[in-house]
């Protein structure tokens, strides 16, 4: 079992030709995306960081766009780099989910919150 992220935005409503029926119709123009995977098996190691409702969890508690994880996955991230073992105690005895592999995919996560602020955020568990 996994999480599953997705950050995704849209601009403004445009007005785009079919290429089939040549008629003119009202669209969404997607802003970009971002989408990342990772193991349930690191549940406890984002808890113990403090960031595990911002990442399993963000409807919830009411992180609806990436702007509302910025700050929380900041300092989760900075207390995982700060005390290494403090958070390998986490690691998956079957080697599903693993520091070496959490602490990236926050960085990865954290960076297109903050390119991307006003993007929505979904999540699949």
């Amino acid at each position: 079992m996994s999480l599953d992220v997705h950050l995704s935005g849209e601009k403004e409503v445009i007005e785009r030709e079919c290429e089939h029926c040549g008629k003119h119709h009202h669209c969404r123009e997607v802003e970009g995306s971002y989408w990342a995977n990772i193991t349930h098996n690191l549940g406890a190691m984002a808890k113990e960081a403090g960031i595990y409702d911002y990442l399993w969890r963000p409807e919830e508690i009411g992180a609806t766009k990436a702007k509302h994880l910025v700050g929380p996955l900041r300092v989760g991230l900075s207390l995982l780099k700060s005390d290494p073992a403090r958070f390998q105690k986490h690691n998956a005895p079957n080697g599903w989910g693993m520091y070496e592999h959490f602490v990236p995919f926050v960085e990865e996560y954290l960076a297109a919150c903050e390119a991307s602020p006003e993007s929505d955020v979904t999540v699949s568990r």
